[in-house]
């Protein structure tokens, strides 16, 4: 585990710092790397501003404080830090950061630059919270991806406990409200300071935010209300789709938090590549090897589609290798417009390598007749 840096130098403060110097930096920090702030490095911004966070949420309060100062992170109460001053909540999804209410950049400009002084512009944080949203990616074969398929997937996910309900109480049991917020999850300061009484507050320690504190916790869950589970999914995959594309499968996340809505599924598909085919939006192309009398006399031709079957096509004598022929209808079907694209391919002359003396003695009288010079026996390198 790395080294967790001084919560000080964190800051940027010194040991002596009072709280408007402590509270100061914070803000400052908090406004630099709110990851809304950070659009192009929101990973590295979401580690400094919950690093900043922590120190601030620790320094902030005097009892901690003085634990931190006297035993540092190691010390009988190591582990304390990591909450949140501002009493939000949170949300990591399977895309990242996905918010961070009850202090989010508006309260940290209006705090900075009017209208925060003498009144707290933080928010409850104690009600239902909808679930953190999953990805899941799929690998399907080209053929599933032109013609549609149904697939089985397995997740593991956090779900509602079944034993107590996703309370976290032994059944039987119930929770209480919190003694030391009154059950809003947060305990509120008020400072004097030289623009008027400040109010801030905090996440409650002693229900963690939730306003409710669990006497006797459920023996499934650990008091956690949920537990992990594999889960057992399925998924249909339209005709057409196409890779890193997504299904959003409603519901299928993880549960919400104090009856908050369950989080999304996400879906991310990813097509094999074929031996054969390849495709370019909606349009599926291939190459067909012809043999030279078919190049030069015409032909009906038996194309192999994606689907398994066989379409009938005509080519004209005297094919050049290389040229495009395209069959309409017959590529991707198209999601948006629920039309199908073409299928194009490319023909290519096989010649050949070797030829019996029938044959050789047929194509030198047709090179003959074609006023072409017949090929010469081999009889050394000047004939």
């Amino acid at each position: 585990m790395a080294q967790k840096r001084d919560y000080y130098e964190v800051l940027g403060v010194s040991k002596t710092a009072t709280d408007e110097e402590l509270k100061k930096a914070y803000r400052r920090l908090a406004k630099k790397y709110h990851p809304d702030a950070n659009p192009d490095n929101k990973e590295e911004a979401e580690k400094k501003f919950k690093e900043v966070n922590e120190a601030y949420e620790v320094l902030s309060d005097s009892q901690k404080r003085r634990m931190y100062d006297q035993f540092g992170h190691d010390g009988p109460n190591a582990g304390f830090g990591g909450g949140n001053p501002g009493g939000g909540y949170y949300s990591y999804s399977s895309s990242g950061f996905s918010g961070f209410e009850d202090f989010d950049l508006g309260d940290i400009f209006s705090s900075i630059f009017g209208g925060g002084a003498g009144r707290s512009s933080s928010r409850r944080n104690n009600g239902p919270i909808k679930g953190a949203d999953l990805r899941y990616n799929l690998d399907i074969s080209f053929e599933d991806a032109f013609l549609g398929v149904e697939k089985e997937i397995t997740i593991s996910r956090d779900e509602t406990c079944s034993t107590c309900s996703g309370t976290g109480a032994k059944p039987g049991t119930t929770t209480e409200t919190c003694k030391t917020c009154g059950g809003s999850g947060q305990v509120r300061q008020v400072q004097n300071t030289i623009l008027g009484q400040m109010q801030t507050s905090r996440t409650c320690t002693a229900c963690h935010g939730t306003g409710k504190v669990i006497k006797e916790v459920c023996d499934n869950c650990k008091g956690k209300g949920t537990v992990r589970k594999l889960a057992k999914i399925k998924i249909k995959i339209p005709a057409g789709i196409d890779t890193d594309q997504s299904i959003v499968l409603r519901g299928e996340g993880e549960p919400g938090v104090r009856g908050g809505a369950k989080g999304d599924l996400y879906i991310v598909v990813r097509i094999k590549k074929h031996s054969i085919y390849t495709r370019k939006g909606s349009t599926v192309y291939c190459n067909v090897p012809i043999t030279f009398t078919q190049a030069t006399l015409g032909a009906e031709l038996e194309i192999p589609m994606v689907n398994g079957t066989k379409e009938k096509f005509k080519i004209p004598e005297g094919t050049q290798t290389g040229t495009t022929f395209t069959i309409k209808g017959k590529g991707f079907k198209n999601i948006n417009t629920n039309s199908n694209g073409d299928f194009v391919f490319t023909v290519n002359v096989q010649v050949p390598k070797r030829l019996s003396k029938e044959q050789r003695e047929l194509l030198t009288q047709l090179a003959r007749t074609m006023n072409e010079q017949p090929p010469i026996k081999k009889r050394g390198i000047f004939g």
